[in-house]
């Protein structure tokens, strides 16, 4: 169905053809996506993935409440590589999970937008960071991310963008994403995809 409605869109059509379809999956513990979506943001993924693993090893490599990452104190928590504010972006995130009650099952039911909304207001969480939780976590198939750098340097590429200004090239990359709705996360999938393979 998605792949249909994609290839419409001749340019993204051809590379759609050299790849198999993503799968999506909704995750569990959502808030420990975006944990980890906080602490991997400007890093590579290799670093990430450490950092990650580290941080999983301060629980015995359970999976942690957001109680229990409180209860890390907080030089710990530093200690595993991350900066002071990332250590407090993703307290910020255990703290605002648990006041607001926010479970899997109630971010499943909300739309984008709402989900969106309520998760930006935490400090240290901004669009691009839920944007990917709703794409990786939650599953929803039309989300666009027009500020990532690989689906910016994947359009430029395909659509040959390159000699437009900043905010051209955003107006440009929304005018040509609108057409993929409501699969656009396929799209992103896809771009990523081909870009890495270049």
């Amino acid at each position: 169905m998605h792949r249909a409605h994609l290839s419409k869109d001749k340019k993204l059509q051809k590379i759609i053809q050299l790849q198999e379809p993503p799968v999506f999956t909704r995750k569990k513990n959502i808030y420990l996506h975006l944990c980890a979506s906080i602490m991997s943001q400007q890093l590579s993924t290799k670093v990430a993935a450490v950092i990650y693993a580290r941080f999983l090893g301060l629980f015995g490599n359970t999976t942690p409440s957001p109680e229990d990452i409180l209860a890390i104190p907080f030089e710990e928590l530093r200690s595993i590589g991350l900066s002071n504010s990332k250590t407090h972006y993703v307290r910020n995130v255990c703290e605002f999970f648990i006041s607001e009650k926010i479970t899997d099952k109630k971010l499943y039911t909300m739309s984008s937008a709402d989900v969106m909304e309520k998760l930006v207001s935490i400090k240290g969480v901004g669009r691009w960071t839920v944007e990917m939780l709703l794409m990786f976590a939650l599953g929803d198939e039309d989300v666009f991310a027009p500020d990532d750098l690989g689906i910016q340097q994947a359009m430029i590429k395909l659509y040959k963008l390159g000699d437009l200004d900043k905010k051209m090239l955003r107006a440009e990359m929304m005018r040509i994403s609108a057409k993929w709705s409501p699969y656009r996360t396929y799209a992103c999938r896809y771009l990523w995809n081909w870009k890495d393979k270049k």
